[in-house]
């Protein structure tokens, strides 16, 4: 009898281990997949720059800012910020981002963002940065780990979830488009 009811605490040990593992692995691969588009991925590739807005508590969009950037071959961007900008502070509650590629005009789309605190993908903006700007390669900017590891900067992770219109401009105190809304037509 005792045989049997460790038999069936260790069989119950085992299905919870293995909901959890499900779980771990539905997250993790709804979190790596970015819905992004041709157009995105061809505008990012050339560009320098791209053009983040945040949302306000009130709904309406935060003025664009520049900002450098990596693509990632999963086709999310990374950037780095201090911890204390606006565009952190909103995306730590849990603000979506409107991202304009190569200028304020570019190809547009709207994602999920979140802060990243691991140390591999902090390297890999310590190491791809200066590969990909000149200010970076020679020392003036960039993110460094003695930064990272202070809390001085942070990494953000932008996840495309949907293209917005051609043309789609960022107008600072109007309404955001939503996340989940779709996209009107052209």
């Amino acid at each position: 009898m005792t045989m049997e009811i460790g038999g069936r605490a260790l069989v119950r040990k085992i299905a919870a281990v293995s909901g959890v593992a499900m779980a771990i692995l539905f997250v993790v691969a709804n979190v790596a997949r970015a819905d992004t588009s041709p157009r995105d991925t061809a505008a990012w590739r050339d560009a320098s720059y791209i053009y983040i807005a945040t949302v306000r508590k009130d709904g309406n969009q935060s003025r664009a800012v520049p900002v450098w950037f990596i693509a990632t071959p999963d086709n999310q961007i990374l950037i780095d910020t201090s911890p204390g900008s606006w565009k952190a502070k909103r995306i730590k509650r849990g603000s979506p981002v409107l991202v304009w590629i190569g200028s304020s005009s570019g190809p547009a789309f709207i994602g999920k963002a979140e802060v990243v605190q691991d140390k591999t993908v902090q390297d890999t903006m310590i190491d791809q940065i200066p590969k990909k700007y000149f200010l970076a390669r020679v020392g003036f900017f960039g993110p460094k780990r003695a930064k990272f590891d202070s809390g001085e900067t942070i990494t953000i992770r932008i996840i495309p979830h949907r293209d917005l219109p051609q043309g789609f401009a960022s107008t600072p105190g109007t309404p955001a488009p939503k996340l989940d809304e779709t996209a009107p037509s052209p």
